[in-house]
């Protein structure tokens, strides 16, 4: 009997989700199991909006950027009494032996509640740049993004020292500051911003005046787009909520070069990276890595074995349970930050 499986592809593009197809689909046709795509993540499910991955050319895809599949920030836990049935539906009139969901933290949490609540046979993959998932050492996407914020900040380099300026580049991270982290060090930044540690714009002026009066004629700031920035006991950043109830980021790079250049009178001008972190082609790293979570996630459709998710630990490709991946945002550490502490001491005082 054929398997019968469907995948989809949710919440922002990442670097590595068509390689992360082309692993899983690999291994399940040469099982000879039926594979079928549902268009544009959750959306294409409530929708049932399909496309056939029989005959598509996967070692050639693997190579760029974004998804097949294409993508949307839809969940049908957003309206569960509407758009729950429409899945249960779909997925009954596929007559899908499995479901595959790749995703962040939002499109596996729809997978888990879907598993737990309506017993449906699903198993994930990690997908995220900000690489916020716990029960995984790495998501895929995260590396390339991360390249993609050192690369800039190593260019921006150039000019801040040619004009005498300070750069200051805002990376993504809502919550968690691993690329502007891991990017901002790889850089060689003089100051590194999160949202894990609140930021008194009064010490990192007085750093980087220091700084100046030392003979440098550039400095980098790396700022994560969620750091919440404070001055004379005031909170700058934005205190609005979004319609998911988040607090509405952007803007940190423009206020801090506002700042200081008011305060030091030190050219400083803003960068925001964006979409640029999502885009183009993912690394090699990324591409291996995806290609071998796909592979294990078809291992655990073939052997039925759902609730999982494929994981990092210690390099080793293994499975953990999908409530353990989505029960909490994982964050930078304390041991994280103290390691690389002359990065992170603009952030909390001389």
């Amino acid at each position: 009997m054929t398997v019968r499986v469907g995948v989809l592809t949710g919440g922002g593009d990442a670097p590595g989700l068509n390689a992360a197809i082309c692993g899983l689909a690999r291994r399940l046709l040469a099982a000879n199991a039926e594979l079928i795509g549902f268009v544009d993540g959750w959306r294409g499910l409530m929708e049932d909006r399909t496309r056939s991955l029989q005959h598509e050319n996967f070692q050639h895809l693997l190579v760029y950027g974004g998804t097949l599949l294409g993508s949307s920030g839809d969940n049908p836990y957003r309206d569960p009494a509407t758009s729950v049935p429409k899945v249960l539906a779909t997925l009954q009139r596929h007559r899908l032996d499995a479901l595959v969901t790749i995703g962040g933290e939002g499109t596996l949490g729809a997978a888990d509640r879907l598993f737990r609540e309506h017993q449906v046979p699903v198993v994930g993959m990690p997908k995220t740049i900000d690489n916020d998932l716990e029960a995984t050492d790495f998501t895929f996407g995260f590396f390339s993004a991360v390249e993609v914020a050192t690369r800039a900040m190593d260019d921006l380099r150039s000019t801040a020292d040619s004009h005498s300026r300070v750069m200051v580049v805002e990376c993504m991270g809502r919550h968690a500051g691993w690329i502007t982290a891991y990017a901002g060090v790889a850089a060689g930044a003089e100051a590194v911003l999160v949202p894990e540690r609140p930021v008194q714009i009064e010490d990192l002026c007085q750093n980087l005046g220091r700084l100046r009066q030392s003979g440098a004629r550039s400095a980098i700031v790396a700022v994560a787009e969620g750091a919440r920035l404070f001055e004379g006991g005031n909170c700058l950043s934005s205190m609005e909520k979004d319609e998911f109830g988040e607090y509405k980021t952007g803007g940190a790079a423009a206020t801090l070069a506002r700042r200081i250049q008011a305060n030091l009178g030190w050219d400083a001008r803003h960068v925001v990276l964006g979409h640029l972190q999502r885009a183009g082609k993912p690394i090699a790293f990324d591409r291996i890595f995806a290609l071998r979570l796909g592979a294990r996630a078809a291992r655990l459709v073939l052997e039925r074995r759902f609730g999982y998710m494929a994981a990092m630990r210690a390099g080793e490709i293994v499975e953990v349970p999908l409530q353990a991946a989505v029960a909490a945002r994982k964050t930078l550490t304390g041991q994280f930050l103290d390691r690389y502490e002359s990065f992170f001491m603009p952030i909390g005082g001389p």
